[in-house]
């Protein structure tokens, strides 16, 4: 089992650092963290779903649970319980603990909306997909050098595996937010792409 962090290093949504990554078992324990009123933003079914990479059957399948439940919950029809969202997130080989954090701002929660739209066109167009930022962190530099610290941190995190950029991409935390406002995946998404995640967005409010 993976061994409990303090609290103040556990990121929320996010991968640990090598070092912190459990590889004892077959699939590597990564630890999610559930942010209390998801409603705001953050949908912990979902968020485990977008970082195994699954389609709602497959993780209905892994759960022991039907693909309309994992859809209920995804669309908050239904609400999981802390049990259920920690069952579901072992059975892909997750792990999730809870985090408390301040409610989504209108434009963080759409930030984020956009950005699991990046992680499917990342997990689809992989190292297309990290060369575009790496090339859009190099032209960002230039045109804002205050944001060094934060485009220095995005660079480290496009030199882990698909999974770990995705779950950073993802990250609900305050912290997380700071770095979507630093994106450097800009172009990534269609402008097709981007108006039909505006559009679902502005329906889902």
């Amino acid at each position: 089992m993976s061994p409990q962090l303090p609290a103040q290093n556990t990121a929320t949504l996010t991968y640990q650092d090598r070092k912190k990554v459990d590889t004892s078992g077959d699939q590597k324990r990564v630890r999610l963290v559930y942010l209390f009123g998801y409603t705001e933003g953050v949908n912990p079914v979902r968020a485990i779903r977008t970082v195994a990479g699954l389609p709602q059957r497959s993780l209905a399948d892994a759960a022991e649970t039907s693909q309309p439940t994992v859809a209920a919950y995804e669309s908050g029809a239904k609400s999981p319980t802390w049990r259920t969202v920690e069952r579901m997130a072992s059975s892909v080989g997750l792990a999730c603990y809870p985090a408390v954090g301040t409610p989504f701002t209108r434009d963080q929660a759409r930030s984020l909306e956009l950005h699991a739209a990046i992680a499917k066109v990342l997990r689809a167009r992989g190292s297309v997909v990290v060369e575009t930022a790496r090339r859009n962190i190099s032209r960002m530099r230039s045109m804002n050098p205050h944001a060094s610290p934060l485009l220095d941190e995005w660079e480290r995190i496009l030199e882990g595996t698909t999974d770990q950029i995705v779950a950073r991409i993802l990250d609900p935390s305050e912290h997380g937010r700071d770095l979507r406002q630093v994106t450097p995946f800009a172009g990534v998404l269609s402008p097709a792409q981007r108006a039909a995640v505006y559009r679902s967005f502005r329906n889902s409010g």
